[in-house]
């Protein structure tokens, strides 16, 4: 038995270093399974980086509407949406969505 390993040593050690490389390719910290794992995860990182660059846009742009120049126009819409207010004879109806979620 000892003769047989020692003629077939090179076929062992080259078999368990493939098995060892091909399973080290799939699995572990940097195979190919966690390759396509972090990939998608640096997807939704750079569309949820997007949405928050946007946002910022937005209040940016609303925040030099208040403070330079004062925009009569988007101040009232301000009030109108905030404290329900109306003009003389004006009727406002607000409208309450019922579909309650669980």
């Amino acid at each position: 038995m000892l003769k047989r390993l020692k003629k077939n040593y090179l076929l062992l050690v080259s078999s368990f270093l493939i098995l060892y490389f091909f399973f080290n390719l799939l699995s572990g910290e940097r195979g190919l399974i966690s390759f396509f794992e972090k990939k998608q995860i640096l997807h939704d990182l750079k569309q949820e980086k997007s949405q928050i660059i946007s946002q910022i846009k937005d209040l940016d742009f609303k925040n030099s509407l208040l403070s330079d120049k004062l925009d009569l126009d988007y101040i009232e819409t301000l009030i109108r949406e905030r404290f329900l207010f109306g003009k003389k004879n004006e009727t406002i109806y607000i409208i309450k969505n019922n579909d309650t979620k669980n």
